[in-house]
């Protein structure tokens, strides 16, 4: 086979590293990084160059970033992405025996609605998901419907995945594939972490992401600022804030962070971790803070509590370790002290069904023998 693997952002490539080196593994297939989205993005620590740091190339570049974060940027943007990929797989498309998308974004969305007309042979993983918070979960429904092929996390989602297609399609239950990183890497010490980054993570840090609530985007700056004034009352813990990805009012949110912490040494703004680091960062921290799909999925694997703010990530099957709380000052106080209290989580993770990269290399040979 020769695959072609679409990734746009620091997310999703941390996601694909498992399968990625499955593939650099396995000198009967090959595979092409189609590199987009943030990855191209100074600002948004230009990950194109972690992705060659780890030895992979990026075999293709399409600069697709939006100009701004405003609603009508966002969606000059899913123009201009469909735009750049319609020529794209109009020279290119033909040579792949498969494409892999993976999730929800918009950007990903209009590089996938781009390869319909050429009736290319699509394959998508995360499918079948809910997050009512973020206009994503359309983007991802319409994903699932423009694929032949699906790799889904758990057995519910297999359901859903087969209600929105009219016709019969291969469906695999694989698990959450981010999950084989767990197993995989050599996670940092909190020594290691320091001198990598420049600052500790410990049992008195806080890990923070929070990405804008897309479904009801006027609302973000007054998020941001109860997220803020919570942050700075919680004196007792230090924190470490990954910045927000490219969303409408992503920059608002960013430029928020920054002038509130930039000064202040107790919380460290990062803006790109690597996987390495991020996951390094969730096993060493007190809890996860934030709205980011990875408190779902994979914090619970690091028996760790999070605090899962607004509805950004509503409707996502979760473990008990996740606590639902609105974006206020005072609820989020609450829930810190109560995440405090339980210690860590011992409950494991529902996501993980092990080998998960194996298990869709398996289907794949299967169905495009």
């Amino acid at each position: 086979m020769n695959i072609a693997i679409l990734t746009s952002s620091r997310a999703d490539y941390g996601i694909w590293l498992p399968f990625l080196k499955l593939l650099r593994s396995d000198a009967k297939h090959t595979f092409e990084l189609i590199v987009f989205g943030t990855h191209l993005s100074l600002k948004h620590g230009h990950t194109v160059d972690a992705i060659r740091a780890d030895g992979f190339e990026a075999s293709h570049c399409l600069d697709t970033m939006p100009e701004g974060d405003k609603p009508e940027h966002i969606a000059a943007a899913m123009g201009k992405t469909m735009q750049l990929f319609a020529d794209f797989w109009k020279t290119q498309g033909h040579r792949f025996d498969v494409i892999l998308c993976l999730g929800d974004r918009y950007e990903m969305f209009a590089a996938v609605a781009a390869a319909a007309p050429f009736g290319l042979n699509i394959a998508h993983v995360h499918g079948g998901e809910t997050t009512l918070g973020a206009i994503d979960n359309a983007f991802r429904h319409s994903i699932t419907l423009f694929s032949r092929m699906h790799f889904v996390s758990t057995e519910a989602y297999s359901e859903r995945v087969r209600q929105l297609h009219d016709t019969p399609q291969p469906v695999y239950v694989v698990g959450a594939l981010s999950l084989d990183n767990v197993r995989e890497l050599q996670l940092m010490t909190t020594a290691e972490f320091n001198t990598a980054f420049g600052f500790s993570v410990d049992s008195s840090t806080i890990l923070c992401t929070f990405h804008p609530e897309t479904v009801n985007p006027e609302q973000n700056e007054q998020l941001g600022h109860e997220l803020i004034e919570a942050i700075r009352q919680l004196t007792e813990y230090r924190f470490l804030i990954t910045l927000p990805n490219a969303d409408t009012y992503g920059d608002t949110l960013r430029r928020m962070l920054i002038e509130a912490f930039a000064q202040d040494s107790r919380v460290q703004l990062a803006e790109n971790l690597g996987t390495l680091g991020y996951m390094s960062a969730m096993k060493h921290c007190a809890m996860l803070l934030g709205n980011t799909s990875s408190g779902i999925i994979e914090a619970a694997s690091f028996e760790q509590y999070v605090i899962d703010l607004g509805d950004r990530q509503k409707g996502r099957a979760h473990g008990l370790n996740v606590l639902h709380v609105p974006v206020q000052r005072d609820a989020i106080l609450a829930a810190v002290k109560d995440a405090a209290a339980r210690g860590k989580w011992k409950g494991g993770n529902l996501y993980d069904l092990g080998g998960a990269a194996r298990k869709m290399m398996n289907a794949l040979e299967s169905e495009l023998k």
